[in-house]
């Protein structure tokens, strides 16, 4: 199995509050992130376009395995995830990512492209996580 982590630090309320993420490679390494940067157009990241680059990321490489199975090989995928969240009546809820692909396939045609594509968009790991069980242990310091 595989294990890979991220870790996020908090102080403060909710809207003057602020937050630091960080990745267990160190690629992001206590990178900002709050209120500002998520509901308005602060400087710094948020949760909803990391789940996005982390969707579009291994959406991509799961279509180039697909592809590959298939005898063909990608000069270039490019997809952007674009994450909706949205206000409902028990909070804010993410509802939907849409992904945008193009890509260059020599010797792909479209029918096989786009099944090639819907069979990704099902089964890569991280589409599958937006349906997955979440464990938790909790304590309090």
């Amino acid at each position: 199995m595989i294990k890979k982590s991220g870790s996020a630090k908090w102080s403060g309320d909710l809207q003057s509050g602020k937050g630091y993420v960080s990745t267990e490679s160190g690629v992001l390494s206590d990178q900002p992130y709050g209120f500002n940067t998520r509901f308005e157009d602060g400087k710094g990241t948020n949760p909803e376009e990391l789940i996005g680059a982390a969707h579009a990321s291994c959406f991509s490489m799961a279509l180039s395995m697909i592809l590959g199975e298939k005898g063909l090989k990608a000069d270039s995928i490019e997809t952007k995830a674009t994450v909706s969240l949205e206000k409902k009546d028990a909070g804010f809820e993410v509802v939907k990512v849409h992904l945008d692909l193009t890509a260059s396939v020599p010797g792909a045609d479209k029918v096989s492209f786009d099944e090639c594509a819907k069979t990704a968009k099902e089964n890569c790991p991280i589409s599958k996580l937006l349906n997955a069980e979440i464990t938790m242990d909790a304590k309090l310091v």
